[in-house]
């Protein structure tokens, strides 16, 4: 006997065949017949979406994402409690949280209610990045209030499910929803999201866990605080240009190259991706530097920091640039003291501790040879942030006041821009990438660090920092500078230059209309008027760089688009332009192709007949 029919004898011994005695015409799909006046739902069928709907899970596990489970129905109460108990998710252990109204779309919204039992409920704080729902019947209200909110819902449903409510539904698994296919459902989908986690903390085993971050910015550390410029508040540049060539000889930039693409699927490190008019970040940086020295005559070189399993890749990349006039210095982790970089192949956790940086400057007399060739300014890069700027106008800054440590911060989402000089606590600024955290803080750090190499050199021969080297502020960057820097400050830029690279959504931004690429500095397009860029959301079919290519003949226009939502297996055509909100789910099993030429404007795609 296969696996596959154990799978299914395991399947039916649930009854999870049996439907109702009415199959709507767009749920026939997914029927055999009827048998006894009962609809006959295929078990194949069911299978499909079952690992689809789990496949999807696992993707958003792997970034940390957000799971709430629904259920009103107490003959699940159990189950429920047993998943939600295990895998650590968000689970109401009442119905009266679901009677109030609008528990997503005013979750922000304090809720007062009279009941029998007189309780106060409150919704959830942040939206949720997935819905599981299983007694799909009872919470037609919730998957309305998900689709609004273009939050993706994993539900079963029955053959006499509306079709206005299981089009609203990205994950739908067809089956009978009986205590033990339930118990069968929630059980797999503890499995995945257990199987993710181990997985996550094989691979970073230095990386806390999402919900403890929040915790971590408690510390008495994190309420250190530190003045943050606006940045158009900052001085221009001399207007004799021999001044500003004698501002860039005093700089250097260092790059970390230790990320790796094996998190989206590509094999090398991140700065290897081609991000926009098939240049990569390593290009996009060397371009910037060569345009700096040809422009203002300077010579700025760059230090190159490369881990070891991208060093002989990041070696490769270099080659092209073998009669530039660039100044590279390439530096293997492990030549010298331990270049620690926490945090493995996900950039989202990827933090560089300042200590060990800079430390391994000493190595060599690398430091000394610096300050010997007159450089007194270091700018710190990492490979993920693909929008950075090499910007004179802060350097001058810092030099003019006599900055020794300045890090680059932009405002979140949540906060209103900086228009006058402000001081924020370190708990306010958010040290890592996931952008499930950075709602939770005023300013999000660019990672992008500039310092003075006197100070560093000073830094790196006190004894004092051996003593300080796991103290509270060593997960934020600003830690340590605050510690053992004088004249600290942050700079917030605008939020263009903070553009990580984390998933191929993030790719089909870069390589789109919306951003050229001049002088090594990626450029808005000015025809688009909304300031913020769209709000891109791929399924796990588009996880990885290969499967992302493929799937796309030619990147569409999104110029004019809000966000996009794609689900299940779709392919697109070339020309395509993409306007407003725009939600393309293929049903599981089925695939959907987007054809040449068209402009899709506000619309949801479930079926060729949709466009």
């Amino acid at each position: 006997m296969t696996i596959h029919s154990i799978v299914i004898q395991k399947l039916l011994s649930t009854n999870a065949q049996v439907g109702r005695r009415v199959a709507a015409h767009h749920l026939k799909e997914y029927t055999y017949g009827f048998r006894n006046k009962m609809a006959i739902i295929d078990s194949d069928k069911t299978l499909i979406c079952m690992r689809s709907a789990c496949n999807f899970m696992a993707s958003l596990a792997r970034h940390n994402g957000r799971f709430m489970f629904i259920n009103t129905n107490p003959l699940f109460d159990d189950i429920f409690h047993l998943m939600t108990t295990t895998v650590g998710s968000f689970s109401p252990s009442t119905s009266a949280l679901w009677r109030t109204g609008g528990f997503l779309t005013n979750s922000y919204s304090p809720k007062k209610f009279r009941s029998r039992h007189k309780k106060l409920v409150f919704g959830p704080t942040q939206p949720p990045d997935c819905i599981v729902i299983v007694d799909t019947q009872r919470k037609s209200s919730v998957i309305n209030e998900a689709f609004k909110l273009q939050i993706p819902v994993v539900a079963l449903v029955d053959t006499a499910m509306p079709l206005h409510v299981y089009n609203r539904i990205a994950y739908p698994v067809p089956a009978n929803d009986s205590v033990q296919f339930v118990y069968l459902f929630c059980n797999l989908i503890t499995k995945t999201l257990l199987r993710e986690r181990s997985k996550a903390a094989a691979a970073n085993p230095s990386i806390d866990a999402r919900d403890e971050a929040p915790l971590k910015a408690k510390t008495d550390s994190a309420n250190v605080s530190i003045t943050v410029l606006p940045y158009a508040s900052l001085a221009p540049l001399p207007e004799d240009v021999e001044e500003t060539k004698n501002l860039l000889d005093k700089l250097v930039v260092l790059k970390l190259n230790a990320a790796q693409g094996t998190n989206i699927g590509f094999e090398g490190p991140k700065s290897a991706i081609d991000i926009s008019d098939g240049l990569t970040f390593m290009d996009l940086i060397i371009n910037q530097i060569e345009s700096l020295n040809s422009k203002y005559g300077c010579r700025v070189p760059l230090l190159l920091f490369n881990k070891d399993n991208v060093h002989d890749s990041s070696l490769k990349v270099l080659e092209k640039y073998s009669k530039s006039s660039i100044e590279v210095h390439t530096f293997k982790q492990g030549e010298g003291p331990e270049l620690k970089l926490s945090g493995g192949q996900n950039s989202k956790g990827e933090v560089h501790p300042f200590d060990d940086v800079f430390r391994s400057l000493m190595a060599g007399g690398t430091l000394d040879s610096l300050l010997a060739q007159g450089k007194e300014y270091i700018l710190v890069l990492k490979s993920d942030n693909v929008a950075t700027i090499i910007d004179p106008n802060i350097l001058n800054h810092l030099m003019i006041n006599d900055i020794e440590y300045c890090m680059e911060v932009t405002p979140s989402r949540s906060f209103n821009l900086i228009l006058t000089t402000m001081k924020f606590k370190l708990r306010e600024i958010a040290r890592n990438q996931d952008k499930h955290l950075q709602d939770n803080f005023k300013l999000i750090d660019t990672t992008n660090m500039w310092a003075s190499l006197r100070a560093i050199k000073r830094y790196a021969d006190t004894d004092e920092s051996k003593h300080k080297r796991h103290s509270d502020l060593k997960d934020t960057a600003a830690g340590p500078a605050i510690e053992f820097f004088n004249n600290v400050i942050g700079v917030s830029v605008p939020e263009s230059r903070f553009l990580p690279l984390d998933a191929t959504s993030d790719l089909l931004l870069l390589q789109s209309d919306l951003y050229t690429c001049r002088e090594g500095v990626l450029t808005r397009n000015t025809a688009r008027t909304n300031p913020l860029n769209p709000v891109i959301d791929l399924g796990p079919e588009f996880e990885k760089v290969g499967d992302f290519q493929s799937r796309f003949r030619s990147i569409p226009s999104i110029v004019e688009l809000d966000s996009l939502m794609v689900r299940g297996d779709v392919w697109f055509g070339a020309s395509i332009t993409l306007k407003g909100k725009v939600i393309i789910a293929a049903k599981p099993g089925l695939k959907l192709e987007i054809p040449d030429g068209v402009t899709i404007e506000n619309k949801e795609i479930n079926d060729p007949a949709d466009i």
